[in-house]
């Protein structure tokens, strides 16, 4: 009886673990598919957060060119009054900036009563009077000076959905003399919106702080102007963080939805980027389905197969020991992979190397065998890769892997990317060595390489672009905050760069604006200079620790430069070349205005404004931006 029992263990044992085995195998599934579940909506929210936080950097930028346009005007209009002569400059200078307004959809100006004074519309100006809209009350009764995006409203000229961006100006006494007033289609925000691929059901919108929709990528004319100031999110926002993912049940069509909104820190708006839960977990779950249906099968397989081994027990009372390190070794080296496989030794040496070698590195096996391990890697990448190999060799690390450079015989470098293992001597179990599996990653580095350069170059004239611009601004802005030191911004416009493409054509422009751009780049010496494309045929130089004297000498070199190329404008009277017009600005930030850079930019912005209403093919000084130091106030 206690013979039978003994025998019987051994079954026992082995019925036990199968089992297990099943049961870890399911369980591991099951988890393993509530990961990836999560990594679909993980995925998905990083795809919606990326969207959402670029589109408010799109709205922003669609504001702050309604703004400027606008300011212009307030400027104008505060200096110069309303009188019949004031008001037709302003008229034309509303048609000289028809072609270059971009976004904006139109330009407005109406007295105190509501009544049209100009506009960039073919409209007969008697014929409307706009003292009935909510942003005109506004300003009205109102003293901000401020930009106020309004709710949208069907335009009186056009009959479309327009967002309306407008600033009071007043009479020389202060009181209120009327309003500027930009518009923004929002059918132009809902048709960019539409670019973008969120699935079948994806939705973008832009929404007012208040909860008011100002555009919709879907269903654009009927969701605009909808009130949605009881939803969850408007509801709670106070306590909510200005950025975030957000799991809500739409209130147009009662589907649960993943989103991410980002409020913008300039103006009152909100982005929403959605995507259907559904549809986002859609591939998952038909994956998952076919992956736990193998799961399945191959648990009845080893569930089957391991109890009719169970069976064989019986007849046998000793079993091999299992090499774990032997079958680990024969798994990674085997000599069908298109990865270099190496056995390195204790003492960092190569034991063995697999014929891809000679693809990957350029040598064979034969000329590798017996050489250092680390002896090509990259100086600046020796350390880090040194210091893993150590642990692995300490036993502070099982497995690892890592991305390096390293020589290759044709001369020259690659990258690799090694997965690493520490191998133990099957007798003594110690740390004998370690198995590397390498493959080449030089490709895939250089795309990396590629998709930087892109995303902060333009594209046409291989300058900075307009983003990369911003960031280093906001970046210089602070570092001269900080060292008390002058930052200056150089603005610069084509004269009648538009004329110049209508005569030449496209191509003959697109070669004016790179020979521009080279005169632009030649004067960016310093590492801390920024030469950048602002927008069409408008180029910005950043100028670190330059001051007035400083900005005004570079502006002077680039005007020399560019006439020393002589490149003919028949247009451009009276030189008949291209020629430019450019404004500068210097501020000395202090602490208390260390977000304060755009400020440098408007005054670049005034100043180049006055050089080419002043004749063009000049250079213009801003007056200060911030507080120069030493300047105390009255």
């Amino acid at each position: 009886m206690t013979i039978g029992l003994r025998l019987r263990q051994p079954v026992y044992l082995a019925a036990g673990l199968v089992l297990a085995v099943c049961v870890v195998m399911l369980v591991f599934s099951s988890l393993r598919e509530l990961g990836l579940r999560r990594d679909a909506l993980k995925a998905a929210e990083i795809d919606v957060a990326n969207l959402a936080q670029s589109l408010v950097q799109h709205a922003e930028d669609s504001f702050e060119m309604a703004d400027g346009l606008v300011i212009g005007l307030v400027h104008r209009l505060e200096a110069e009054g309303t009188g019949p002569v004031a008001l037709a400059r302003v008229q034309s200078d509303i048609n000289f900036r028809k072609g270059a307004m971009g976004r904006v959809r139109g330009l407005f100006v109406y007295d105190d009563k509501g009544r049209w004074l100009a506009t960039s519309e073919n409209v007969d100006l008697n014929a409307f009077n706009n003292s009935d809209r909510d942003y005109f009350k506004y300003h009205k009764d109102s003293n901000d000076p401020g930009l106020l995006i309004g709710s949208p409203v069907k335009s009186r000229s056009g009959g479309q959905w327009i967002i309306p961006a407008s600033r009071r100006f007043n009479n020389p006494d202060g009181s209120f003399a009327g309003v500027v007033l930009a518009t923004i289609d929002a059918g132009y925000f809902a048709n960019f919106y539409r670019r973008f691929d969120l699935g079948r059901s994806g939705i973008i919108a832009m929404l007012a702080k208040n909860g008011i929709v100002l555009a919709r990528s879907v269903d654009n004319e009927t969701s605009v102007g909808r009130d949605l100031s009881n939803s969850p999110l408007i509801k709670d926002m106070h306590g909510r963080p200005s950025a975030s993912v957000y799991y809500f049940q739409s209130a147009f069509d009662g589907s649960w939805r993943l989103a991410f909104y980002k409020m913008s820190d300039r103006y009152p708006i909100i982005v929403v980027a959605t995507e259907s839960k559904d549809e986002v977990l859609s591939s998952w779950l038909k994956e998952a389905i076919l992956r736990m249906m193998l799961v399945l099968i191959m648990i009845s397989l080893i569930g089957g197969t391991g109890f009719y081994l169970v069976r064989q027990l019986l007849e046998r009372q000793r079993i091999g020991a299992v090499l774990v390190g032997k079958e680990a070794d024969f798994r990674l080296l085997a000599e069908e992979s298109s990865d270099m496989v190496m056995r390195i030794g204790f003492d960092e040496r190569i034991l063995y190397v697999s014929p891809a070698c000679l693809k990957i590195v350029g040598w064979s096996a034969e000329q590798l065998t017996g050489t250092p391990a680390l002896a090509g890697v990259n100086p600046e990448d020796l350390p880090h890769v040194r210091d893993t190999v150590h642990q692995l060799k300490q036993g502070e690390l099982e497995e690892t892997k890592l991305i390096y450079r390293t020589r290759h015989s044709g001369g020259g470098e690659i990258w690799l990317e090694t997965a690493l293992r520490a191998t133990r001597d099957a007798v003594t179990g110690r740390i004998s060595g370690v198995v590397a599996i390498s493959r080449d990653m030089t490709e895939h580095k250089d795309l990396e390489a590629k998709l930087a350069t892109l995303a902060s170059q333009d594209g046409l004239t291989g300058l900075a672009n307009r983003r990369h611009f911003d960031e280093l601004l906001q970046t210089e802005w602070r570092r001269a905050a900080g060292d008390e030191t002058p930052l200056s911004l150089l603005m610069v416009d084509i004269d009648n760069f538009k004329k110049f493409n209508d005569q030449y054509g496209h191509q003959a422009g697109d070669a004016c604006l790179k020979a521009v751009a080279r005169v632009l780049s030649a004067e960016a010496r310093r590492p801390g200079d920024l030469a950048a494309r602002y927008g069409g045929e408008e180029f910005i130089l950043l100028l670190p620790n330059t001051d007035e004297v400083g900005c005004a000498s570079v502006a002077a070199r680039l005007r020399e430069s560019l006439a020393a190329l002589n490149i003919p404008h028949a247009l451009n009277l009276p030189t008949q070349r291209v020629t430019l017009s450019a404004g500068g600005a210097t501020g000395w930030p202090g602490a208390d205005a260390a977000n304060n850079h755009p400020s440098l930019v408007a005054a670049a912005d005034r100043a180049l404004y006055a050089a080419k209403h002043s004749g063009r093919d000049r250079f213009v000084m801003s007056g200060q931006v911030v507080a120069w130091r030493g300047v105390e106030s009255a």
